[in-house]
C-alpha cells in the first residue's frame, strides 16, 4: 500500500476497507488495515505520549512511525501526508528499546514509576468479558489485552 485516503467516522466499522485511514475525533484514535498488506488492523490511539494526528486541510499524518512489532508481519511505516512510507526493518534489540524508552516516557509524562500504573489514569480498568464485539472491543482488547 503506497497511500491512504482518511475517512473521519464517529465510530469504526466492524470491516475496515483496504487504502482508508479511519479516524474517529470522539475517540481519539485511528484505524487501519496494515499497509503490508497482510491484513491485520492497526489501531493507533492520540495522546501526548503516543501518536499525532495532524490534518491540513487535505491530508493526514501520524507520527511517530507505526511498528507492528506484534503482528507476524512486522511491518514499520510512516503516514506522511496520506503517504505510506516505508521505514526500516528493526531488529528485536532495537524493539525492546523502543518499547523501553516508550514505557518511561509515559512514566515521566503520568509522575509515575514505568512499572506503575499512571496516577492520573484512576483505577485499574480490566478488559470487558470475550462477548464484548465491535469496534470498542476490538480496541480494548488491542490496547489492554
Amino acid at each position: 500500500m503506497r497511500s491512504l485516503k482518511h475517512r473521519f467516522v464517529q465510530y469504526m466499522p466492524e470491516t475496515l476497507e483496504p487504502g482508508i485511514l479511519y479516524i474517529s475525533l470522539e475517540y481519539v484514535t485511528a484505524s487501519h488495515l496494515c499497509c503490508c498488506g497482510c491484513g491485520e488492523e492497526v489501531v493507533t490511539p492520540f495522546a501526548p505520549v503516543s501518536w499525532k494526528m495532524t490534518f491540513d486541510g487535505e491530508a493526514v499524518s501520524l507520527w511517530p512511525s507505526i511498528g507492528n512489532w506484534n503482528l507476524r508481519c512486522r511491518s514499520h511505516y510512516i503516514i506522511d501526508r496520506g503517504r505510506v512510507v516505508v521505514a526500516g526493518s528493526w531488529m528485536d534489540e532495537q524493539v525492546a528499546a523502543e518499547r523501553q524508552r516508550d514505557k518511561q516516557a509515559k512514566a515521566d509524562y503520568f509522575g509515575t514509576s514505568p512499572e506503575a500504573p499512571p496516577a492520573s489514569q484512576g483505577p485499574v480498568v480490566q478488559p470487558p468479558p470475550p462477548r464484548q464485539t465491535g469496534w470498542f472491543g476490538k480496541v480494548w482488547r488491542r490496547l489492554f489485552g
